[in-house]
């Protein structure tokens, strides 16, 4: 189909399919036995994959879309056999996706104009916050940008002297205040310092704590304003980032975090170490934030652009 694009390199590509392995095989294994010694794709076949797409994390809402889309075609057409279901499934999911917000695949996207672009970076403890930031960082300056980092997490002294350990191994400012300090400050400071000195982007992180919705919303929206007090329409970006091994906890976090801020755009991280990979379809179908980066390996450059088609074409290529 025209959704395929190789826009990857290919060593993006490989690394990818290899992320997706675990997700990929699990899926694959419970679908060889939904339609063992089954012919046709029937109702009782289309029930048996309902239960194989949810039990894989694609989530129950987008599981329905799917399903239906199915429906649909096996009414049009008087026979379709079991054995083309990997196509059809790979065609629906794909064509479900494209309907989604498309983001830009190529680069680490800067509006022109911008300086710095702030991107605030929020999530639960645990997640992979801290390695995302440090990756992220190390990819726009690979690109020639300068970055300043902000250790705005200040409930844990860890936080702060884990995104030390990456300021100095990416050789970025980071600015930070004692353990206890107002996130706030932090948030202040790592701006004006980032005008004073030119710099790109910031990455600010976050406190990880997830308490209730009304606190986190009061915390997060101080936190903008008095960054505004430095430069309007910060952050440019809110990203949340989401553990994707954690699979329906995921989407649980993705609904608080969504309705106490407005989340511009998402990281789902350790994929590669996971079968639960299909929660990238569900998320990406259901909350109207694109899915800007996967995490699919240790290395900086497993932190990739998501694609969808990419995605997709890696979770059902079983060559």
């Amino acid at each position: 189909m025209s959704f395929f694009k190789k826009i990857f390199s290919k060593d993006k590509k490989e690394k990818l399919d290899e992320g997706l392995e675990k997700s990929k095989s699990s899926f694959f294994g419970k679908l060889s036995k939904a339609v063992a010694g089954k012919s046709k794709v029937d109702a009782e076949v289309l029930d048996d994959l309902e239960e194989v797409l949810i039990s894989s994390d694609v989530g129950v809402a987008t599981t329905i879309k799917i399903i239906e889309r199915i429906e649909e075609r096996v009414s049009k057409d008087k026979y379709m056999g079991t054995d083309e279901l990997n196509t059809i499934l790979r065609e629906e999911i794909a064509g479900l996706l494209s309907e989604q917000e498309h983001g830009n695949y190529e680069s680490l996207y800067i509006p022109e104009g911008v300086k710095p672009y702030v991107i605030m970076v929020v999530g639960v403890n645990g997640v992979g916050k801290t390695t995302t930031i440090g990756k992220l960082a190390q990819q726009f300056k690979n690109k020639g940008k300068s970055v300043v980092l902000g250790a705005g997490d200040t409930f844990r002294a860890a936080a702060i002297d884990q995104l030390q350990v990456w300021a100095d191994r990416v050789d970025v400012p980071l600015v930070k205040q004692k353990m206890g300090s107002d996130p706030a400050s932090v948030a202040y400071d790592t701006v004006q310092s980032a005008i004073k000195q030119n710099a790109d982007v910031v990455l600010l992180d976050t406190a990880g704590r997830l308490h209730n919705k009304v606190n986190l919303m009061n915390e997060l929206t101080k936190i903008k304003r008095v960054m505004q007090k430095v430069t309007a329409d910060v952050p440019h970006e809110v990203m949340l980032v989401l553990d994707g091994s954690t699979g329906q906890n995921a989407f649980e976090q993705a609904k608080q975090f969504t309705a106490a801020t407005e989340v511009t755009s998402l990281a789902v991280t350790k994929l590669d170490g996971t079968a639960k990979g299909g929660v990238v379809i569900g998320i990406s179908d259901q909350f109207k934030v694109p899915v800007k980066y996967i995490g699919v390996g240790e290395g900086v450059d497993d932190l990739q652009i998501f694609n969808k088609f990419e995605f997709v074409d890696s979770f059902f290529n079983k060559a």
